[in-house]
Formats: C-alpha cells, structure tokens, sequence
C-alpha cells in the first residue's frame, strides 16, 4: 500500500463558511477610468474659469467694495500663492483654447501625417515567411 492509496474524501473547508454567517461576496466597484474624471474635472474648471472672466468683464473694475471676493480666502494667499494661481489660470486658458481649435478629424490627419514621416526603423517588422 503506497502513501498515494489514502485519500480524503469530501470538499476543501474554509474558514468563515456557511455556519459563520453565510457566504459573503466581494462588493463590485464602479470602474471610472481616470481619464473620463480628468476630461470632467477639466470641463467644469472651464466653464468656472470663463464664467467667472465674463462676470469680471463685466463689473466696473473700481468697485472692489461692493464685489465679493473670487475665492474665501483671497486676502490671505501670499504673492506667490497669487501668481501661481494666475498662471494657472492661464496655462489652463491655453490648454482648452488648443483643444478647441481642432476637431478630431484634424488631430487624426496630423497624428496620420506625423507617422507617414517616421522613418522605417520605427515600423513594426515582419515575422515569419514571405
């Protein structure tokens, strides 16, 4: 009789089974691709960034009593703090400018035109005969 002959009989037991409460399943997470996320959070910056442009075009730029303040805390942001936030501002100006200026079929033709100028060491080679 080798060591081989005896075998248990039966299903593999876990611990925390049926006795202890039942089966519990794992909670599916909603997937959100990150991208989709950015794109939104880049739009609503957008239309805040220009909604609040048109609001300051239009009040008279000596009245800084009346208007209220554009962020809570604007009177304890350092120079700095300042600057920085009106570089973003305009960085993200420029950025939603660029993208609107083209269309898709644009950007596919570009993208198509700059792969037609790679040279041949970037193409992918052949395998196999033939």
């Amino acid at each position: 009789m080798s060591a081989y002959d005896i075998r248990p009989g039966g299903s593999l037991k876990l611990k925390g089974g049926v006795a202890e409460g039942g089966i519990v399943k794992k909670k599916k997470k909603k997937t959100k691709s990150k991208a989709d996320s950015e794109k939104n959070e880049d739009r609503e910056k957008v239309k805040k960034l220009l909604f609040s442009e048109d609001k300051s075009s239009e009040s008279p730029s000596g009245s800084g009593s009346n208007s209220p303040a554009p962020s809570g805390s604007s009177s304890r942001k350092t120079e700095a703090e300042k600057r920085f936030e009106e570089a973003q501002k305009r960085r993200l100006a420029e950025r939603v400018a660029k993208l609107a200026s083209k269309t898709h079929k644009e950007r596919v033709s570009e993208f198509n035109t700059y792969l037609e100028t790679l040279s041949e060491h970037h193409d992918i080679p052949k395998v196999g005969p033939g």
